[in-house]
């Protein structure tokens, strides 16, 4: 396949990079625009806060990471200025991808015992909670994708060159929250939780809308993976950017050597399987990363 070696830069905004960046959120940012510059694309990064919504009229990828509680208050308010070009990019055909923090941020609202109920605009049809009571999930996640899923089929033939087949149709990361958060009706989540909590302790992780529902050109996706997400998961980061690039008649991306990526995601992968126990019999490995987290404080 032929390198890309013309065009207008891949634009990757990164939404208030200050405020949210929890575990290596901000590796992501770096991982889809290196992964567009082996492919021969021009990359340019851009830092946004409340103040630059013109940053994002010619986004192609959105990201926005994790944060505390009391950086999420100052978002929220960042967001009520920046909602308008922020939805409007993201209906022209750039793709979204946030974060825990921000995950909750950009659904419908917040509510929390700390910080009251942050209205958010609504991108994620998705809302969150977080009680004064509410257990933490804190550790690894190993997320299976349904059949079909088009995530999944873009990894398939990567992961096989690598020696790992059948881990693309799996997602891992780290989560660390205590938010419990709710799709709306009919909006459809990233897989099923094989190990760890993911939205709400019922068994699904994440949100995903794909590019045309509700109307919307772009892509969207949430999630509660942290680690950063993308390096392990490189089918997903490759989804994000044939996403957003489709709209410049890019059908297919040209294949990289992804061993060592893969080699990371089965190696996370078998480790959290390894561990997971029945409900109520936490390791005591476990305990250990449940008492760390809690020390470490609320990151949403």
């Amino acid at each position: 396949m032929n390198r890309v070696t013309s065009g207008p830069p891949v634009v990757v905004v990164h939404l208030f990079p200050d405020l949210l960046n929890l575990y290596g959120d901000s590796g992501n940012v770096r991982v889809l625009a290196q992964r567009c510059r082996w492919r021969g694309f021009e990359v340019d990064v851009r830092a946004a806060g409340a103040d630059d919504g013109r940053a994002l009229a010619d986004a192609d990828i959105v990201f926005i990471g994790g944060g505390q509680d009391r950086q999420q208050v100052a978002v929220a308010r960042g967001l009520e200025r920046l909602a308008v070009p922020l939805r409007d990019t993201v209906a022209g055909g750039a793709s979204l991808v946030a974060v825990c923090g921000g995950y909750q941020n950009l659904g419908h609202d917040y509510r929390s015992p700390l910080v009251g109920d942050l209205v958010g605009p609504g991108l994620l049809d998705v809302e969150t909670s977080a009680g004064a009571d509410s257990e933490r999930a804190v550790g690894g996640v190993v997320v299976q994708l349904p059949d079909g899923s088009p995530i999944a089929e873009l990894g398939r033939a990567s992961a096989e060159r690598a020696g790992h087949r059948g881990a693309a149709a799996e997602l891992v990361g780290f989560e660390n929250h205590s938010g419990q958060t709710v799709l709306g009706p009919g909006a459809r989540d990233l897989g099923s939780v094989v190990v760890g909590n993911g939205n709400d302790g019922r068994g699904r992780e994440g949100f995903l809308a794909m590019p045309g529902d509700a109307g919307m050109a772009g892509l969207r996706i949430g999630t509660y993976l942290h680690g950063p997400v993308m390096p392990r998961n490189p089918h997903l980061a490759d989804f994000v950017i044939l996403s957003a690039l489709r709209r410049r008649g890019v059908s297919e991306l040209a294949p990289l050597d992804d061993r060592s990526e893969w080699a990371a995601h089965a190696a996370f992968a078998d480790h959290w399987l390894a561990l997971r126990r029945p409900a109520g019999a936490a390791s005591p490995l476990r305990r250990l990363v449940d008492r760390v987290g809690s020390l470490l404080g609320p990151s949403a």
